[in-house]
């Protein structure tokens, strides 16, 4: 009872295990699986190291930096970032809204006297992501490019997000960009990702690995129920275990139906809360010269996978020598785009897609291929988000349970960010307990 219970050993509830331990405070973690990582989670599979997900840390956090360095002493591969663009059979430079160069003149053309006519326009109130985009981009890039590759990565239509999300993540240049782009290849990098470390083995789940050393871990333990009346846990190996103070990284969307007596406004909200699911796809070939970007996004309707990144070029460690890997994500929801395939059919398309976009070649041959589902991916900043996480997170602090993580927070955490919120969820228990 005098332990902080943590659920999930993610990087968030690993971030809690830290903090605690630093301060002195013993904790106690449940994992549902028999290794850690969460969604941070490394596999090798016959050689061939495939993260769950693609996972690099581009964090400008020092501290963070430090930690994740030490944790594989200081072993790990340090990169500048490659990033480019598939649309239609045209490569460009990432990101496209400046390095317009090489694209049909009068398209180019029509994004330009758009840009410059968004540029000189009163747009007003801003009340969804689809407006967003017109006004920083103008008509014609918006509907071409980031709305269509919005409606593939978040399955929503644009009109039906927020910018809540936004920050960095879609980069807003000047005409002078817009137009040096449009007029040469040479541009500077300016994508928020420019450089990147990544452990030189073990995937990125080493960065974890020295944690399960500073809290009392336990695998195979799936909770299944929450009894917060009698502050109770009970999972499904039949086990129980009371706790005093708590700290859970479950996505919000498990973890309110596991709790006793949830009122039916905290369930209503909670069913308002839209996360994808990705459709993963893990292929090795027989050679390494696959790819000259780390990771290529693509526009097309219809080509199935929405990113491609390629894990033996984050480290040489991750593939067996002279090979080469390349992981598909392909994203559905329950909300807005249902899963209408199986795995086997959707490993089958990304296949058929790759040789149609020239990653796989005739005289190839495919030495590993593994289609997996991830339930949770990345959160959907619709409408009905903002209030109903309102909703939820009012009732959980109601009844003392510490949510934190990606989905725990239920928002568009990066792993630094991630490993921060477990932090922060364990400075709340402490400081807590000092008002007492």
């Amino acid at each position: 009872m005098d332990r902080v219970t943590i659920i999930g050993s993610g990087v968030a509830g690993f971030g809690a295990a830290y903090k605690l331990h630093a301060l002195g405070r013993k904790s106690v973690m449940y994992e549902k699986e028999n290794y850690i990582g969460g969604n941070a989670a490394s596999f090798n599979n016959e050689g061939f190291i495939f993260d769950v997900g693609p996972h690099i840390s581009f964090t400008k956090n020092q501290r963070i930096q430090s930690f994740f360095a030490k944790n594989v002493n200081n072993k790990y591969e340090t990169l500048q970032a490659r990033v480019n663009n598939y649309w239609k059979k045209y490569w460009i430079k990432h990101p496209a809204q400046c390095n317009l160069y090489g694209l049909p003149k009068d398209m180019v053309v029509d994004i330009l006297l758009d840009f410059i006519h968004a540029c000189k326009k009163e747009h007003g109130e801003i009340n969804n992501y689809e407006e967003w985009l017109i006004a920083s981009y103008g008509e014609t890039f918006a509907k071409t490019f980031p709305m269509q590759y919005g409606q593939k990565f978040h399955t929503a239509k644009a009109i039906n997000m927020t910018t809540d999300w936004v920050g960095v993540r879609l980069y807003q240049p000047d005409l002078k960009e817009v137009l040096g782009g449009a007029l040469s290849s040479d541009t500077p990098d300016v994508h928020y990702v420019n450089h990147f470390r990544y452990p030189s083995q073990g995937g990125f789940v080493s960065y974890l690995k020295p944690l399960p050393s500073i809290t009392d871990l336990h695998y195979g333990y799936e909770l299944i129920e929450i009894d917060h009346a009698h502050k109770e846990l009970k999972f499904s190996n039949n086990k129980s275990n009371s706790y005093c103070d708590i700290i859970s990284s479950l996505p919000l969307p498990d973890l309110i139906p596991m709790i006793k007596d949830v009122p039916q406004k905290v369930m209503d909200a909670c069913k308002q809360l839209a996360c994808t699911t990705c459709l993963l796809v893990n292929i090795a070939l027989d050679r390494s010269d696959i790819s000259d970007a780390h990771w290529t996004y693509f526009y097309d309707k219809d080509i199935s996978f929405t990113r491609l990144s390629f894990p033996h070029m984050q480290s040489p460690c991750n593939v067996v020598h002279g090979t080469g890997s390349i992981q598909a994500e392909v994203y559905y929801s329950s909300k807005y785009r249902p899963l209408n395939i199986t795995l086997n059919q959707c490993r089958d398309h990304v296949i058929s897609d790759l040789k149609k976009c020239g990653y796989i070649r005739g005289s190839d041959k495919i030495l590993f291929c593994q289609a997996k589902t991830i339930p949770y991916a990345n959160i959907i900043f619709d409408h009905n988000r903002k209030q109903a996480l309102k909703i939820v997170h009012g009732f959980l602090d109601k009844i003392g349970i510490h949510s934190c993580g990606r989905y725990g927070e239920w928002g568009y955490l990066w792993s630094d960010e991630s490993f921060i919120s477990g932090e922060n969820a364990a400075m709340k228990i402490i400081d807590d307990k000092g008002r007492e």
